[in-house]
Parts: C-alpha cells; sequence; structure tokens
C-alpha cells in the first residue's frame, strides 16, 4: 500500500505499516532525541525533519487518524481538520490545561 497523497508518515518513523502503538512510541521517542533542532544546529532541514516526525506520531499514535491515514494519506486529515501542525509535542505530551489570560473571572469578597 502506498500513501497516496503528503508524507510517508510511516517511513518518516521508520516503522512498519503493521507496527504497534508501543514500536510508534518507541520509534517517536528516539527519533525525537536524534532529530531536535537544538542538537542538529548546521542542518537547515532540521526544523521541518522534525515538524514531520511530529506530524507522523500525531497521525499514527491515534487510531482514529491511523485508520484515516491508512485510508487515503494525509490529505485527509488536513480536510478532516484532524492534524494539528501547530506544536509538534502538543500530541506526545498533551495538554495540561494550562491556559494563560482571558479565561479568569474576578471573584467579589
Amino acid at each position: 500500500l502506498l500513501t497516496l497523497a503528503g508524507r510517508d508518515f510511516y517511513q518518516i518513523l521508520g516503522v512498519s505499516r503493521s507496527a504497534n502503538s508501543n514500536e510508534i512510541k518507541k520509534a517517536y521517542r528516539k527519533l525525537a532525541k536524534a532529530l531536535h533542532p537544538d542538537k542538529n544546529q548546521d542542518d537547515p532541514d532540521a526544523s521541518q525533519k522534525f515538524q514531520d516526525l511530529g506530524a507522523a506520531y500525531e497521525a499514527l499514535s491515534d487510531p482514529e487518524k491511523r485508520e484515516l491515514y491508512d485510508r487515503c494519506g494525509e490529505d485527509c486529515l488536513k480536510k478532516d481538520g484532524m492534524m494539528n501542525n501547530n506544536d509538534p509535542f502538543a500530541s506526545f505530551f498533551g495538554d495540561f490545561g494550562f491556559h494563560f489570560g482571558g479565561d479568569q473571572q474576578q471573584h467579589e469578597t
């Protein structure tokens, strides 16, 4: 099976299409350390490689996103609004609920 459109997330992570969630997580952690832009300051493509890695992990670590990706590639994820390209760490570390400003309410005493 070939990826129909977009990046090949399995190739980016270096895992087979039959990889389980633990294999995907292990590959991501290993590559995240190796490809981090701070460790590769002499590589002008380091930031893009790291972003690609984050996108691959985001798609393949979520069963629903992975099924959609396997069916029709990265473009389907983008069309369905399932890709979060803002923060490569968001899918790995999750949202810890640190929201600043805006949501605070003042209480009278």
